[in-house]
């Protein structure tokens, strides 16, 4: 494992280190999706070479998608101006929307244009190289030194922008910035893509506002964050098998809502130390309302998917079959119990079908065919049986619909229109 993943977590690490202290000028400009925009911009560019015949990874798609992302970046530039009636956002967002549109139209008449989008969107950082790695990190070096000389009117510009207007030149800064970020984008959508190096930009730089004031502070918490989740997130990928990027974006998301909950309970927590149970109202009323729509749903449409049902069954499997008459129930028990035993069996052949491919079980072509036609026998079976069941459930459900999904939304509703009297009378 450390073996195969130690370059790509050094990667992250360097993205981690210059995208975390972008993402602060970015938060703090209100240009969240600049990022994006430029992302595309650069993937715009690297479509265009891919037409010409130039290879993705080449040094040619670098320079185009280099060429079309400084653009991108002198337009912002110039775009931000203080009185004016289209907001700097709205560009942002128009340059993204026709850089996505055109790179679909330009990867239309490309052959495998789908892989390239996919390589545009996910990159391949599981694959990188120590060299790549190397080289990014030569690249990041200057701009970071030069940012870090240039830290003062930059900081100036984006954290305080109605006071720099009088003392910078406003719009040279900005390119400065822009062309520099949009450097730093094209390298990176090149080795991790558009999804995760968003993720590295915003992410990070989002959780460090939330928990921290000054700038030093919330560089610091940026940096141990991304480096946090690049570990856990490649360990994941690791260990589930599953898309790398993918895990880490995932990975990111999963942190920052859990961060996003606990400072949410530490203010209720407050809250009702200063104003006493009162203030537990308003989750009440949510709690309440929540009941209600679940309840809804489930009378007004019992077959669709409802998963706070699921997940009581699951931890109660005796309620599986409370809806069901005798016979239901016990057809509903053994196609559950043959269900089990199929999965088992099936697990037991793939394990054996596994290690005859890894060379630790000799397994003759004879036992090989033998052993696919009984996964193909017993997966029949399982889906017969999954078929049972869920004719039987969906039975249940419009059972349920009465017993469960009526009171639930005469309670959830009554309980919700009873606190909120009670707020308003207080």
């Amino acid at each position: 494992m450390v073996e195969l993943l130690w370059a790509p977590l050094l990667a992250c690490l360097v993205l981690t280190a210059i995208h975390v202290y972008l993402g602060l000028h970015v938060l703090a400009r209100g240009v969240i999706f600049v990022d994006l925009a430029l992302a595309q911009v650069a993937a715009l560019g690297v479509t265009v070479a891919f037409l010409a015949g130039h290879p993705i990874q080449s040094e040619a798609a670098y320079g185009y998608a280099l060429a079309f992302t400084l653009g991108g970046a002198a337009l912002f530039a110039g775009s931000r101006a203080r009185r004016t009636p289209v907001p700097q956002e709205a560009i942002i967002g128009i340059v993204y929307a026709v850089s996505a549109a055109a790179a679909v139209l330009a990867v239309d008449r490309a052959p495998q244009g789908g892989e390239h989008i996919k390589q545009i969107l996910v990159g391949s950082i599981l694959t990188v190289t120590p060299a790549e790695v190397g080289t990014l990190a030569l690249l990041y070096a200057p701009i970071g030194a030069l940012h870090w000389l240039i830290r003062r009117p930059l900081l100036d510009i984006s954290f305080d922008p109605d006071g720099a207007g009088a003392r910078r030149a406003v719009r040279r800064w900005d390119f400065v910035f822009y062309a520099s970020f949009g450097v730093v984008v094209t390298s990176s959508v090149r080795l991790a893509g558009v999804l995760l190096v968003f993720a590295y930009l915003v992410v990070p730089a989002t959780a460090a506002a939330m928990l921290a004031r000054s700038v030093r502070s919330r560089l610091a918490l940026g940096w141990a964050l991304g480096a946090l989740v690049s570990v856990g997130g490649l360990a994941a990928a690791w260990t589930w098998d599953l898309p790398t990027g993918a895990t880490v974006v995932v990975a990111f998301g999963v942190v920052l809502a859990g961060i996003g909950l606990g400072l949410a309970a530490r203010a209720l927590a407050r809250a009702t130390r200063q104003r006493g149970p009162g203030a537990l109202r308003g989750v009440a009323i949510a709690l309440c309302a929540a009941a209600a729509l679940a309840g809804l749903l489930l009378t007004l449409a019992p077959q669709i998917d409802h998963w706070w049902l699921d997940g009581l069954e699951a931890a109660i499997p005796a309620a599986r079959a409370l809806f069901l008459d005798d016979d239901e129930r016990e057809t509903y028990r053994d196609s559950v119990e043959d269900a089990r035993r199929s999965l088992a069996e099936l697990e037991r052949v793939r394990v054996m079908q596994r290690e005859a491919q890894w060379g630790t079980r000799p397994m003759s072509e004879e036992m090989q065919e033998r052993a696919r036609q009984y996964l193909a026998g017993r997966a029949e079976l399982l889906a017969g049986d999954r078929m049972v069941i869920q004719s039987l459930r969906a039975r249940a459900q419009e059972r349920q619909r009465w017993w469960v999904g009526l009171p639930l939304l005469i309670v959830g509703a009554g309980g919700a229109l009873a606190l909120a009297r009670r707020e308003r009378a207080t």
